[in-house]
C-alpha cells in the first residue's frame, strides 16, 4: 500500500501508527520472552539434574557388582612368566620353574627342482583335529602343491612355503598351533610309482611317525612340536600344549615366555587378597554424591537476591529426600543382622556433605568382608545398598521416565510459545495495515476539506460588493 503521509493533515501517520502497534506488541513479546527464559531454565536446570543422578547411579556399578569383591591379587611376573588371577584363588605362595616351551611343529622337504613336476597322487595333511587331502596333478610342481594346501578350505591347521637354496626349493610345513598333539602328519597315495613310503614320487613329501610298520619320515623335522612344561613348588609337573597354563592353580593363570636355565631363580607367584575396590567404590559414590548435594543447593537456594532455578520445586525436594532417607537405611549383613553405611565409615557433616573414614572401613573389611559385600550387592529378591541406590535413580532418570515427561512438557510449552508469536505476528500485521488505512483515509479527507475551503475563500473574495481589509 502506497501512503502520503501527513500530506493533508500534517500528521506524521507512520510514527502514529508504529507507537499505536508497539504499544500492544512490546507488552506481548516481553511476557513471552520472559515465559520462554523460564521455561528453558528450567530444561536446563532439570537436565543438569539428571546428570548428577546418573553419575550417582553409575558411580555405584562396581558396588553392586558380586564378582567385584574378594578379588585376589598376584604378583611374580618375570621375565619367565606372567600371571592372571581371579576371586577363586587362594591365599598363598607357590614357585614356579618353566621347563619348556610350547612350539609349533616344522617340516621341510629335500632340494628339489622349480621345474620339476613331483608326481600324481593325493596327499593327506593332518594337524590335531584337522584333516584334509590335496590332489596332486601330474605335472604340478612345489610351488603348485604349496599354492594347494593354502588354498584348501578345508585347510585349518597348516601354513605351506617354499625356501630356496642352492639344491632347490624346499617344501616348509608349519603347524598354526603348538604342542604335541598339533604335530604334523603327511601321508601319500603316490599314483605315479605306486609306492606311498619309498623316497620318490609324490611320498617324497610323506611324513608319519606313527607309520606301522615302518615310520615314514621322507620330510625332515627342523623343528619338533613339543608341549610346554612347568614344575610348582619343586614337584608338580604340568604339561599344556599351548604357552598358557589354565587354571592351573585354582583361579589363577600362568603364560610362560621363557624357560629357566640351571642357574636362573626360580619365578615366585604371589596370591593376596585385594579389596580396594570397595574402598575406591565408596569414594566415587561419595564424590558423585557431594557433586549432587552442592547443585541441589544451586538449583534450589531460596534466600533475598538469589532465588535457584528450581527453588520450592517439587521434582528437587523429592529426589534428594529420598536419596537421603537411602543413606541411613540399614541393609543385611551375610550373618542377618542389619548394617548401615554409617558404621562402614562414610560420615555426614551438617550440610550434608559425606566423607569416609578409611580406618573405619578397613578394619570392617579385615572382620566381615562377607557381609559388607552382601550390604552392598544384596540378594536378586533383596538388593542391598547399591542396588537400591540404582534403583531410586533410575525411577528418575529412565528414558521416558519421570524427569524426562517433565522436559517434554516443557518443549511442548515452548513450541506453544513459537505458535503464540507467529499468530500474534500475523495479529500485528494485520493492525498495521488497518491503521494505515484508516490514517491515510483521514488524510485524504482533510486534503479534501482544505482544498475546497481553499476554493469557497477564493470565490467569496470575488464576490462583488466585498471589500477587502486594508492592510495599512
Amino acid at each position: 500500500m502506497i501512503t502520503f503521509t501527513g500530506l493533508g493533515s500534517g500528521l506524521q501517520v507512520s510514527e502514529i501508527v508504529d507507537a499505536i502497534v508497539d504499544s500492544e506488541r512490546v507488552p506481548f513479546e516481553t511476557r513471552l520472552n520472559r515465559k520462554e527464559g523460564t521455561i528453558t531454565t528450567d530444561i536446563s536446570a532439570v537436565g543438569a539434574l539428571k546428570s548428577a543422578l546418573q553419575a550417582v547411579e553409575d558411580s555405584v556399578a562396581n558396588l553392586a557388582n558380586a564378582d567385584r569383591y574378594q578379588l585376589r591379587k598376584s604378583t611374580g611376573n618375570d621375565d619367565f612368566i606372567t600371571l592372571a588371577s581371579n576371586k577363586n584363588a587362594e591365599v598363598g605362595e607357590y614357585s614356579v620353574k618353566v621347563n619348556a616351551l610350547a612350539e609349533k611343529h616344522k617340516l621341510v622337504s629335500a632340494g628339489i627342482d622349480a621345474e620339476e613336476a613331483i608326481g600324481e597322487g593325493t596327499l593327506t595333511l593332518k594337524s590335531g583335529e584337522n584333516s584334509f587331502d590335496v590332489a596332486v596333478s601330474d605335472t604340478a610342481t612345489l610351488a603348485e602343491i604349496r599354492d594347494a594346501i593354502n588354498d584348501s578350505e578345508d585347510n585349518t591347521s597348516i601354513v605351506a612355503t617354499i625356501i630356496t637354496d642352492n639344491s632347490g626349493q624346499h617344501l616348509v610345513l608349519s603347524s598354526k598351533e603348538t604342542g604335541v598333539a598339533n604335530a604334523i602328519t603327511v601321508t601319500a597315495n603316490d599314483v605315479s610309482d605306486g609306492d606311498n613310503a619309498d623316497n620318490a614320487g609324490l611320498s617324497r613329501l610323506a611324513y608319519d611317525t606313527g607309520a606301522l610298520p615302518t615310520p615314514i619320515t621322507n620330510l625332515s623335522e627342523s623343528a619338533p612340536a613339543a608341549d610346554a612344561q612347568i614344575t610348582i613348588d619343586g614337584t608338580i609337573v604340568v604339561t599344556s600344549t599351548t604357552n598358557t597354563f589354565d587354571n592351573v592353580i585354582d583361579g589363577v593363570d600362568i603364560s610362560v615366555k621363557k624357560a629357566h636355565d640351571v642357574d636362573d631363580d626360580l619365578s615366585k607367584v604371589t596370591l593376596t587378597e585385594d579389596n580396594n575396590n570397595i574402598e575406591a567404590g565408596l569414594n566415587e559414590f561419595i564424590t558423585k554424591y557431594n557433586d549432587l548435594v552442592k547443585l541441589s543447593k544451586d538449583l534450589g537456594k531460596s534466600s533475598e537476591g538469589s532465588v535457584g532455578p528450581l527453588a520450592g520445586d517439587s521434582l528437587l525436594r523429592g529426589v534428594m529426600s529420598k536419596l537421603r532417607q537411602q543413606l541411613s537405611t540399614p541393609f543385611e549383613s551375610s550373618t542377618g543382622e542389619t548394617l548401615s553405611l554409617s558404621e562402614l565409615g562414610v560420615r555426614s557433616d551438617r550440610y550434608g556433605v559425606l566423607s569416609l573414614d578409611k580406618d573405619d572401613l578397613d578394619t570392617f573389611i579385615e572382620s566381615d568382608v562377607d557381609g559388607l559385600q552382601n550390604f552392598f550387592v544384596g540378594t536378586d529378591e533383596k538388593p542391598g545398598f547399591a542396588g537400591s541406590i540404582d534403583k531410586l535413580m533410575n525411577f528418575y532418570t529412565e528414558a521416558g521416565g519421570i524427569i524426562d515427561g517433565r522436559v517434554d512438557g516443557k518443549k511442548n510449552q515452548l513450541d506453544k510459545l513459537d505458535d503464540d508469536r507467529t499468530a500474534f505476528a500475523l495479529k500485528m500485521e494485520s493492525l498495521e495495515s488497518r491503521l494505515l488505512a484508516q490514517y491515510n483515509a483521514m488524510d485524504l479527507l482533510v486534503n479534501s476539506l482544505n482544498a475546497t475551503s481553499d476554493y469557497v475563500t477564493a470565490q467569496l473574495d470575488n464576490m462583488p460588493g466585498v471589500v477587502r481589509q486594508s492592510n495599512n
